[in-house]
């Protein structure tokens, strides 16, 4: 049988140079395969392909297949894991089986016993599979049964004590929970809602911006979920009548994963909203942002200066916090200080100086912002500006020498001007400090496997809103749903941006207090892209739809 390296090479995948001076007899033919792959010479798909052609098998891809659920329950989710294989459908009696290395025999013999019926092996790319093994295998009957049980042995008026969550870490409520948790983080979730109901607790995930029901269970399983998530936030199980606020970290393949939680008193009980802060190293490239040329010029224009003060806007879970440490990231290097005061550290960076708010320790923003000052820094990130006293010292480090960068809630980047005055900053102090402000806001992204042209006509999107001159005449997409994107039509998501430079005129404005209107206009006037327009080009360069500009901007 012809090997995969010869394979490889009549293919012209690998040229000759390529292969290690050993030969191909010091090493088997699949262990030299995987080195080509580790070491970037050829890739995962490449290989896929050339094993399918040695086996004589079919190549498939995966994101593109249906798979049939009654297939999937023929093999467990545990032996899917064991030998990388999922199965995808019965054809004419037989069972079609995904799998990456055909040739494991042990693989084939246990898919053929768990089967008991005739198979046939499909070869498919390794990523692939693992994330198709992830996404239909993933906890929901697990959960389901927890729930189940759960119902079943809990009195309605039961919680769950200190004691149980420090000795057992298979209790039916602790893996429950840890389920719930889970299944978030690989879901790609930025945030887990509990509520409780006057007849069941809801569970839902926000994903790519929108809010998913994941699960429903009986109430009388609330006080136990509401206690477990407190005593791993270290809050207090006792107390039930006001808000509180913790922080908890859980070990995720292989790294560890912060969670900011947030417990609010509703009529039917305590709602706990987690927020997954996820701390793994990222790229923070200045292009992976979505800036447009002209608002990445004038941001990029902005943070390359020594001092003054960047602001940007925007509602909760904008993305502020990613687009603040990328200009950091940007400017951060061994030659100059940089400090961060944040309230929670959401990315951690090695290199710089960063600071957690506590403030019960009596650690606010501004006391930590007034301490770090005395600290020779150069840079200093502020992870919001929240009252009157932390704007101040702002202000005042971005006038001495500093470059500030911060965050503040606003509905876009003028009304930052008056909303900093508003906080008792004076007018004159805001012109002179404020450099740049951007808000923004994310709308998911059109999942590019299956997204169709738009087959409404100029006069129907006209009607909804869209601007077609804005993103020239260029093609419209809408969503259609497939394996890929989970049958929503998106993955992921994009940012819309509007950057507003503080120019002589605009400083003028601020300094007669002029509306956030008159500023805005002024800004128009010198070329500012607004969020609206700026969403209208993503649509033209097919990146988001019609709807979700609508659904996003007002």
């Amino acid at each position: 049988m012809t090997s995969l390296v010869e394979i490889l090479i009549l293919r012209g995948l690998l040229p000759l140079e390529q292969l290690s001076p050993v030969g191909t007899t010091a090493i088997s033919d699949e262990v030299m395969a995987r080195e080509l792959v580790s070491s970037g010479v050829i890739s995962e798909l490449q290989l896929a392909r050339a094993r399918a052609e040695q086996a004589g098998l079919p190549f498939l891809e995966l994101t593109d297949y249906p798979v049939d659920r009654d297939a999937l329950s023929l093999i467990s989710a545990a032996m899917c894991r064991r030998h990388e294989v999922l199965p995808l459908a019965i054809r004419d009696g037989r069972l079609i089986v995904a799998m990456t290395t055909p040739g494991d025999v042990f693989a084939l013999d246990d898919v053929r016993e768990a089967a008991k019926m005739p198979f046939a092996p499909a070869v498919v790319e390794r990523s692939d599979l693992l994330s198709a093994i992830v996404r239909f295998h993933r906890s929901d009957d697990e959960l389901a049964n927890l729930t189940t049980r759960l119902s079943d042995e809990l009195a309605p008026a039961t919680t769950y004590s200190a004691a149980d969550e420090s000795t057992d870490s298979s209790a039916p409520i602790v893996r429950f929970v840890n389920l719930i948790i889970n299944q978030a983080i690989q879901d790609r979730a930025s945030d887990i809602h509990i509520e409780p109901g006057e007849h069941n607790l809801r569970v839902r995930y926000r994903i790519d911006g929108v809010l998913h029901e994941i699960r429903s269970a009986p109430s009388k399983i609330q006080n136990s979920v509401i206690s477990r998530l407190k005593i791993m936030s270290d809050i207090d199980i006792a107390e039930r009548r006001i808000p509180q606020d913790g922080r908890m970290t859980v070990h995720h393949g292989g790294r560890d994963i912060d969670l900011r939680v947030a417990v609010l008193p509703t009529v039917w009980g305590e709602k706990i909203v987690l927020r997954i802060l996820d701390n793994a190293p990222s790229s923070m490239s200045i292009t992976d942002l979505d800036f447009g040329a002209g608002n990445l010029r004038e941001f990029t224009r902005a943070y390359s200066k020594p001092y003054g003060m960047i602001l940007v806007t925007g509602p909760t879970g904008s993305g502020k916090s990613t687009t603040l440490y990328t200009a950091l990231n940007m400017v951060a290097n061994p030659g100059i200080n940089v400090i961060t005061v944040e309230d929670p550290v959401e990315y951690r960076m090695p290199g710089i100086n960063q600071v957690q708010v506590n403030r019960k320790a009596g650690l606010s923003f501004a006391v930590a912002l007034r301490s770090i000052l005395r600290s020779d820094p150069d840079v200093v990130l502020l992870g919001e500006i929240r009252d009157q006293e932390t704007a101040k010292i702002a202000v005042e480090a971005s006038l001495t020498g500093h470059l500030v960068l911060s965050t503040l809630h606003t509905n876009d980047a003028p009304s930052a001007v008056t909303r900093l005055v508003e906080m008792g900053i004076e007018p004159f102090l805001v012109g002179s400090a404020l450099e740049c402000v951007v808000a923004q806001r994310l709308v998911r992204r059109l999942c590019a496997r299956c997204k169709v042209p738009d087959l409404r006509t100029v006069e129907q999107l006209a009607a909804v809103g869209f601007e077609r001159g804005v993103a020239g005449g260029a093609t419209v997409f809408s969503p259609v749903g497939c394996v890929a994107c989970s049958q929503t039509g998106y993955t992921g998501r994009v940012a819309v941006h509007e950057v507003m430079t503080m120019s002589p005129k605009l400083e003028l404005l601020t300094v007669s207090q002029a509306s956030s209107a008159e500023i805005a206009a002024a800004a128009r006037a010198e070329g500012m892209v607004t969020l609206r327009e700026d969403g209208w080009a993503k649509v033209g360069a097919g990146l988001t739809s019609v709807e979700e500009i609508i659904r996003v901007i007002a």
